[in-house]
């Protein structure tokens, strides 16, 4: 089989003598050539093992007849990054993956594509490169971390956060914190829980971009390995048969996903990413659709931080292709998408067992009967806000309470730690969207303070930043319009009842119209924080499109 663009005529001699600078063989020239998009790095945990997963990859596509040409991109760790002004960039650079993905893959014109991805924002930047660029592609992931173990129990990275905010309430010693310092990430691979970067890696099996598999298996294990080098062989697959990722990435798959999302309790960042990666298939995926779909779709796992179990208990108990069997069971997904495996969603779910129903909930004898996000709306989130509806404690799912008002995340977690949050708070953090923060911040530290203080279960969290995967408790984010384009989050005083059901997917700021117009003809736009550089240019151009969802470059 021989696609390659340049491996013919005399016009394509210029390149040829390039690829031969490379040490190509006129054998290698002659045959497809596939690009493995190589997310390895040595700073990112989730990414520190790419390398291995690369050479596998090669070596598949070099087995079943391809080229294989390896090229970069980058990731953050929205760990590392977190809690100053790193995590201002993390965010941003979903959309530097897809730009520069798309330009390295169109302008070397490869057949066909690997793209090699683990953490948060590199898995969505890379889907959506693949929309853009619509060649023949396959996902394989890093996979997770295995649990951490401390005191008998396992755990992960949301639980250090939460032990730092433990030592600071004075229930934590210095040595508590150590043990979990020291145990908390005890291997290589994507933070251990249903965090962001597994939530998304999760759904590209859901979507039909990764083979089975990919979201769960565990970093560590040889299996991870073998996966890679099928991903290779079946990228060849998909070249000789000509199926694509808008082929795969259909508007029935894009609900598939949601269903899945809410089956799994993903992040709530998925709400962020799974909008723009249908916006690249030419798909409007509005969050309305999301209620719709969460309110008949059951929650079937609870993995950290919402319960106790992780992702390697739910690769042992069937992993993704289990879940979508159990709603399979119900009609919840449409099980005729086409998927990278070359077969329907029905062919590949056919025989699949729930090897373990404490992990996977029955269909019949869910966790809960909706899912596991509620996209909520009211005069203090006009256009959405979103929630992780199975992290928040069943007494949070509807508060009422006086708004405490901080302009920064670094104000707010000062008052946290300092005792002046107390029982029945509604803390409201703005000015951290994408473009008011600019860049959209995480408030993983200050939802992890509120844990520590022991009030997760009394203490509610807005925000027009995002949340990480790891929050749990009654932290409301994404609020849209945010703060900097004169939402009604920036009109919030100090003392206002903010009224929260989730269940009703209702926010609301107990002041009247006529006090809210009054408050907004005295508001004046911010100065922005940051001037020069990156940042200062993405705030100047970014937008919310898509009710908040989509955070999309003119």
């Amino acid at each position: 089989m021989s696609n390659n663009y340049f491996c013919e005529g005399v016009d394509k001699a210029p390149q040829r003598s390039l690829f031969n600078a490379l040490g190509m063989t006129k054998e290698e020239m002659e045959r497809p050539l596939v690009g493995i998009v190589s997310s390895y790095n040595e700073i990112v945990p989730g990414h520190m093992n790419i390398d291995k997963i690369v050479d596998a990859v090669k070596m598949g596509v070099a087995m079943a007849g391809g080229t294989p040409v390896v090229f970069p991109a980058i990731a953050v760790c929205d760990g590392i990054a977190m809690g100053h002004q790193g995590m201002k960039y993390s965010l941003v650079t979903r959309d530097l993956i897809a730009d520069s993905t798309e330009c390295m893959a169109l302008a070397h014109h490869f057949d066909a594509l690997v793209m090699v991805p683990n953490c948060d924002k590199n898995v969505p930047g890379l889907l959506m490169a693949a929309a853009r660029v619509n060649v023949p592609t396959v996902f394989v992931s890093g996979g997770p971390m295995l649990a951490g173990h401390v005191k008998g129990k396992k755990t992960s990275l949301s639980s250090m956060f939460e032990a730092v905010g433990s030592y600071n309430a004075g229930t934590f010693t210095l040595d508590d914190v150590q043990e979990f310092e020291d145990k908390a990430c005890p291997s290589c691979g994507s933070c251990s829980g249903m965090y962001t970067a597994n939530s998304m890696n999760c759904l590209t099996e859901v979507l039909g971009m990764g083979l089975r598999g990919n979201g769960t298996i565990p970093a560590v294990y040889s299996a991870r390995l073998k996966l890679a080098k099928q991903a290779g062989m079946q990228v060849m697959e998909l070249l000789k048969k000509n199926i694509r990722p808008r082929d795969i990435m259909t508007e029935k798959a894009f609900k598939n996903a949601i269903a899945a999302d809410m089956a799994l309790g993903c992040s709530t960042n998925s709400m962020l990413h799974l909008p723009a990666i249908a916006h690249e298939c030419g798909i409007d995926l509005n969050l309305e659709l999301v209620n719709e779909i969460s309110e008949k779709t059951p929650n079937l796992c609870h993995l950290a931080p919402a319960g106790h179990t992780y992702m390697e208990d739910l690769n042992e108990a069937g992993g993704v292709y289990a879940v979508l069997n159990e709603l399979a069971k119900k009609d919840l997904i449409y099980t005729d998408c086409m998927t990278c495996t070359g077969k329907t969603v029905a062919e590949n779910i056919a025989g699949i067992v729930n090897k373990d129903t404490s992990i996977i909930r029955p269909i019949d004898d869910p966790f809960m009967p909706n899912g596991g996000i509620a996209v909520l709306k009211g005069n203090l989130a006009p256009d959405t806000c979103v929630v992780k509806r199975s992290a928040v404690a069943p007494e949070m799912l509807k508060h009422e309470g006086p708004a405490r008002v901080f302009d920064s995340e670094e104000e707010a977690i000062t008052a946290i730690r300092g005792g002046k949050i107390v029982p029945g708070d509604v803390v409201v953090i703005r000015y951290e969207g994408p473009k008011g923060g600019p860049g959209m911040r995480e408030m993983l530290n200050p939802t992890s303070a509120i844990q520590g203080m022991g009030l997760g279960s009394t203490v509610a969290l807005i925000t027009d930043g995002r949340f990480s995967g790891a929050t749990r408790g009654a932290a409301i984010g994404h609020v849209s319009p945010e703060a900097a384009l004169g939402g009604n989050i920036a009109l919030v005083e100090e003392g206002d009842i903010i009224a929260i059901d989730i269940n009703a997917h209702s926010i609301e700021l107990k002041v009247s119209d006529e006090v809210l117009a009054e408050r907004r003809s005295k508001w004046t736009p911010r100065e922005p924080k940051i001037k020069t550089g990156y940042l200062a240019r993405y705030a100047s151009l970014v937008t919310s499109a898509n009710r908040g969802a989509v955070l999309e470059i003119k």
